[in-house]
């Protein structure tokens, strides 16, 4: 027994009582469709045999008295219409023998009565009424009443008497056969009743059972698994019951030492976290300190240092401008060595103030729109274009959310790097263009300058990183890394495309406004309609050149300096200077 509540596991103990109850359910279901059809076959008996038996034996008394009649009405009156009954009764009663014959297979004692009462039939039909119709037919009536004596209705009444005995046999075996009936459907009954307590026990039993080998178990290891839930991580959780409750305690409980150990991981990561946000606390205070301290620095550079810096400057100009030819060529050459570095070193401090100062001295995010800013990079970069005869386009640009001075300058950057690193022999050609991908603008700067190589697309965003030098191209070396800053503080980022064949793009992205970013869904759902709409939108779109620079979804094309040169419009802008 110890074995058996050890041993078995859930799922055969389960079965092993689910065995049972199905093999004595079945058993009894094998009893009661047995039952079931014997009583089905008494019923048939009585319905289809003792039944029609017992009516047809009524049925053939009834034909016998009316052929008996028949015989005496044509021997009384000697009409032969009055023989009629007795014909049809000879045939009908040759049916319903017949009959009866057949219904009585399997009922001897009714074959046997049946056997005399058609012997009995057979002599009186022989011996009196045959003998009458012929004496009527040839003597007349009299002769044939003659021949109707006591002894001849003696006769019948033996054969009234055979058929009541063949009706008391028929009822007899209708008695039995319906004793029988009630006999198997009682039993059918009880078979029934037995089957109900056999599944009331076995239910019983089952809810005992499930009760003892699972609830109980279950019960007690969530008890075991709440208080390691609620917090008691060191609760040894033992299991009871079958073996899969065993195991899954085991395994609950190889859990919680898992939980455990890493909740103490947990604990000394947190106190080393704290130990380390307590260090950052410090670096940050020191950061605060030290950025303050840069900004006192700032203040200072663009106050106190550029001061003496003007200074030096100015009297080196004074020095160039007076004493210009009257001292010999060095010493032209040394003041002009002067002034140009501390010309340079003005720009430097002006560069480096205006890169520390991005995103830290802010007027707000507001809606920008873009084709002003480019109508204010045109007119600040004009003096350049007009001195490299320089072309400045631009496409139809967004509306964005962002400041709109740090966006004129990056702009403006990008412009005058376009303009400085042209091309001698070729006229400069700058174009701004913008399209929505992915829920931002991606906006492009496209000139027809020198270009850059591959492996140095990276290294110009890097503060005062130069790839030429001062002489071949001025500048301190910090427009692009500005332009960087500029766009990371908006919540972009800028690369340079390396797959054109001359020139160079410099691409930057910006976040789009939720109404552009509809419009696109929009035109994009639009663009999926039917191909005949689509054809008449395309022939709009060919019919109409202020559409040239537009994709189908709506967002703007890219278009190079030299197709916004042929179409000789962007977005209703263009800057030509030369």
């Amino acid at each position: 027994m110890k074995a058996y509540q050890q041993g078995w596991t859930l799922r055969r103990r389960v079965a092993a009582l689910l065995g049972v109850v199905v093999v004595l359910l079945l058993g009894l279901a094998g009893a009661e469709a047995a039952v079931a059809a014997q009583n089905r076959q008494n019923i048939d008996a009585v319905l289809l045999k003792t039944g029609p038996l017992r009516v047809q034996a009524q049925e053939l008394m009834s034909v016998l008295l009316d052929q008996e009649t028949s015989v005496r009405g044509y021997a009384v009156n000697g009409d032969r219409s009055d023989l009629d009954p007795y014909r049809e009764g000879v045939q009908r009663e040759q049916t319903l023998v017949a009959s009866i014959r057949d219904l009585s297979a399997g009922y001897p004692d009714v074959r046997r009565t049946l056997d005399v009462v058609e012997r009995d039939t057979a002599q009186w039909r022989a011996q009196v009424a045959e003998p009458v119709i012929t004496t009527v037919e040839r003597d007349g009536p009299e002769a044939g009443q003659a021949l109707i004596t006591d002894a001849t209705r003696q006769q019948f009444d033996g054969i009234r008497s055979s058929v009541n005995t063949l009706q008391d046999e028929i009822l007899v075996i209708r008695q039995e056969t319906a004793e029988r009936v009630n006999s198997t459907s009682n039993l059918l009954v009880i078979l029934l009743i037995i089957a109900a307590l056999v599944v009331t026990i076995a239910g019983v039993v089952m809810l005992l059972s499930l009760d003892r080998i699972l609830i109980r178990p279950l019960a007690a290891l969530v008890t075991q698994v709440r208080e390691v839930a609620d917090g008691d991580y060191r609760h040894h959780i033992e299991g009871s019951g079958p073996p899969e409750f065993r195991r899954l305690a085991e395994d609950i409980d190889q859990m919680r030492m898992k939980i455990a150990r890493e909740l103490d991981e947990v604990r000394e990561a947190r106190e080393r976290i704290e130990w380390v946000n307590s260090q950052l606390q410090k670096q940050a205070e020191e950061l605060t300190r030290s950025n303050r301290d840069l900004e006192q620095f700032a203040y200072v550079a663009s106050h106190d240092l550029q001061e003496p810096l003007r200074k030096v400057a100015s009297f080196c100009q004074l020095l160039q401008r007076r004493y210009a030819g009257q001292l010999d060529e060095r010493a032209d050459q040394y003041i002009a060595f002067a002034v140009d570095g501390a010309q340079r070193m003005q720009r430097l401090i002006n560069d480096l103030l205006a890169f520390s100062r991005i995103g830290r001295l802010t007027t707000g995010f507001t809606e920008v729109d873009l084709n002003k800013v480019m109508g204010d990079v045109a007119g600040q970069t004009e003096a350049a274009l007009q001195y490299a005869d320089a072309e400045l386009t631009w496409g139809e640009m967004p509306t964005i959310r962002g400041e709109e001075p740090l966006l004129t300058n990056l702009l403006v950057n990008l412009v005058s790097n376009s303009v400085k690193f042209r091309r001698p022999d070729v006229p400069p050609k700058v174009h701004v263009s913008a399209r929505l991908v992915d829920g931002e603008w991606e906006i492009s700067c496209r000139d027809n300058g020198i270009g850059i190589e591959p492996e140095f697309a990276d290294k110009i965003f890097v503060i005062f990183q130069r790839l030429h030098s001062k002489d071949a191209y001025p500048g301190t070396g910090i427009g692009l890394a500005i332009v960087k800053k500029i766009v990371e503080y908006h919540g972009g980022r800028v690369w340079v495309d390396t797959d054109v064949d001359e020139g160079t793009i410099i691409r930057f992205t910006l976040p789009a406004l939720e109404a552009d970013i509809s419009a696109a869904q929009a035109a994009q759902a639009a663009a999926t309609a039917p191909e005949a709409e689509a054809g008449e939108q395309a022939e709009a779109t060919e019919g109409d050149p202020a559409d040239a620079g537009r994709q189908p979804d709506g967002e703007a094309r890219e278009e190079s300096p030299a197709e916004a040169d042929r179409h000789g419009t962007n977005g209703g802008m263009k800057e030509t200077v030369g």
